[in-house]
């Protein structure tokens, strides 16, 4: 028989059950922390929505950047840490861990979105001065290790790290490992790019997979005395 004539093999797709528990647990925790995210900063997109220049109404959004999405991300670290690496987790445990985290958040969140606050208003106003030149970049690094830093301090909060030096250790973190807070600054920049194009399609995608490489690398590179939370004692109980 000749090759022209010889049968032709069938291409199959084989998958192992393992590999589609694992597809489906990442997807589970992306959805999860999707929902949790939009439905928890509500009110921030819709004001967002009425006013397109928040820097105009400070004391509006001021109160809502500050309530609102620093527990969001700190309840969605902890959902990844309760589902571990590849596990799933309910979806209850994203409401628990909002209520439980949302003082500590707004706490941690506070400093750190003042000093972010604080340089990107030096940035808009030195920058037409004869200083700017020199003032503007350091504003500019100081705004963005600060708004780095309150990612990496409620990935540490959610890990119940709780005190003081979390304020200091954080900022190290992110100055210690400076390529990966570059890529999570892509990544985070990107992210909010993308929401702010298109909000539906965004929050439907976007939140949960940056949250969690952020997690991710926040994991592998814990604040000093930190620990993984489904090897503590503490959160083995939870």
């Amino acid at each position: 028989m000749s090759d022209a004539h010889a049968p032709r093999a069938r291409l199959r797709l084989n998958v192992a059950h393992s590999s589609w528990e694992l597809i489906w647990s990442h997807v589970h925790r992306v959805l999860v922390v999707n929902l949790g995210v939009a439905a928890a900063n509500l009110p921030l997109f819709a004001a967002l929505q009425a006013w397109h220049e928040p820097w105009r109404y400070p004391l509006l959004f001021g109160p809502l950047l500050l309530l609102l999405p620093g527990p969001s991300l700190a309840a969605a670290f902890a959902y990844f840490d309760a589902a571990g690496p590849d596990g799933t987790a309910p979806v209850r445990l994203y409401a628990r861990a909002y209520r439980r985290l949302f003082g500590r958040a707004v706490r941690v969140s506070a400093p750190f979105l003042l000093v972010a606050t604080a340089a990107a208003a030096e940035v808009a106003v030195l920058g037409s001065t004869p200083a700017g030149a020199v003032l503007v970049p350091m504003a500019a690094v100081v705004g963005v290790v600060a708004a780095l830093a309150w990612v990496v301090a409620l990935a540490a909060e959610a890990r119940e790290r709780t005190g003081r030096p979390v304020y200091l250790l954080a900022p190290y973190l992110v100055v210690r490992h400076a390529p990966m807070s570059l890529f999570h600054l892509a990544l985070l920049g990107g992210g909010l790019l993308l929401v702010n194009q298109a909000p539906l399609a965004g929050l439907a995608v976007v939140p949960g997979c940056v949250l969690f490489v952020v997690w991710h690398h926040c994991r592998s590179h814990p604040l000093p005395g930190g620990t993984t939370p489904w090897h503590s004692p503490r959160n083995a109980t939870n």
